[in-house]
């Protein structure tokens, strides 16, 4: 399997990471708005300006698009889906259905497999927020995120005039997440679950009271949350900000019984050092998994809900159901 990435960020070099312990894949390039010779990978795998890419259309089986959600995403995939089978990473969880029927007009049109949202939310915490559904009709559901920096929310919060460098935390509320694991099944608000602790290096110059304002009432990223914004030097962001860790939780809690008498709790859980090396190893599987699709034919846009869990794994159905079952 012949992958190539689109953008060299922090996702980009965690993809690259990822197809190196990948035993059938391999990395044929990369493709950047940079200027190609400003950029160096640690693989050494070629570095190509992402304006030639259809120069490389026979030479790729699966394009993986790291941009960022906020405007890369929304124009970068369904370009691309027209002539790459293509998946990325796309998480403003409101504007799913939307993205997706961008990309399967693209992606069927013109013959390809294209796989949205993949990662670990959207991606496994869906796939175990529809598992728990599934298994526990009468109940409910609870997602908590963090406490960890949001590559998403970040990069939307550079992308306002006068943001040079930012990082966001997601920090959850321990008093929600207490009273859910306690069986309490309460009816949460978005900002009673959590909060969002954004350190902002604002460029010389620019009107700080503007900018805090404009994240503060960002709709989809901050708007409904209780938001904290503290201006930081450059310095202390490499100091105390560098690291990208992430994590949380899903949890449903259900009951079964002729009168819902037992209580069951169910809880996938992840603590991440890096969240994009974990999100791009995510990205990698399921690459996998549609490259397998494509190959029997299956063509346009898919989510993690359309892919058999066989799919993601290198091994056969013999082996898996030796190691594995």
């Amino acid at each position: 399997m012949k992958i190539a990435v689109y953008g060299y960020g922090n996702l980009g070099k965690g993809v690259e990471l990822a197809v190196k312990s990948a035993p059938d894949a391999e990395l044929v390039g990369v493709f950047t708005r940079r200027a190609p010779g400003s950029v160096a990978t640690k693989s050494g795998v070629p570095v190509y300006s992402a304006s030639d890419i259809l120069n490389y259309k026979d030479s790729i089986d699966v394009l993986i698009i790291c941009g960022g959600s906020a405007t890369d995403l929304p124009r970068m995939t369904p370009a691309l889906a027209k002539d790459f089978n293509v998946l990325d990473s796309f998480d403003t969880h409101a504007s799913i259905p939307e993205h997706f029927a961008a990309v399967d007009e693209a992606a069927r049109e013109n013959g390809h497999i294209a796989l949205i949202s993949a990662g670990w939310d959207p991606g496994m915490f869906s796939l175990n927020r529809l598992y728990a559904n599934c298994i526990l009709p009468n109940g409910c559901d609870y997602t908590f995120w963090g406490r960890g920096v949001s590559q998403g929310h970040s990069d939307a919060i550079r992308r306002i005039k006068g943001v040079k460098d930012a990082r966001q935390y997601t920090v959850p509320v321990p008093e929600a997440v207490a009273r859910v694991r306690a069986g309490e099944n309460p009816t949460l608000t978005t900002r009673e679950k959590h909060t969002r602790e954004c350190y902002v290096v604002a460029e010389e110059g620019a009107d700080l009271e503007r900018i805090e304002n404009e994240i503060k009432t960002m709709p989809h990223y901050f708007d409904e949350y209780d938001t904290t914004v503290t201006f930081i030097t450059e310095e202390e962001l490499k100091a105390n900000h560098a690291g990208i860790p992430h994590g949380g939780s899903v949890i449903r809690t259900g009951t079964t019984g002729w009168q819902g008498e037992n209580r069951h709790v169910i809880e996938y859980s992840l603590k991440l050092d890096s969240n994009p090396e974990f999100t791009a190893s995510v990205l990698v599987a399921f690459a996998r998994a549609i490259y397998k699709m494509r190959a029997r034919g299956t063509v346009g846009c898919q989510t993690v809900f359309d892919v058999a869990p066989a799919d993601l794994s290198p091994l056969s159905g013999a082996e898996l159901r030796a190691k594995m079952l």
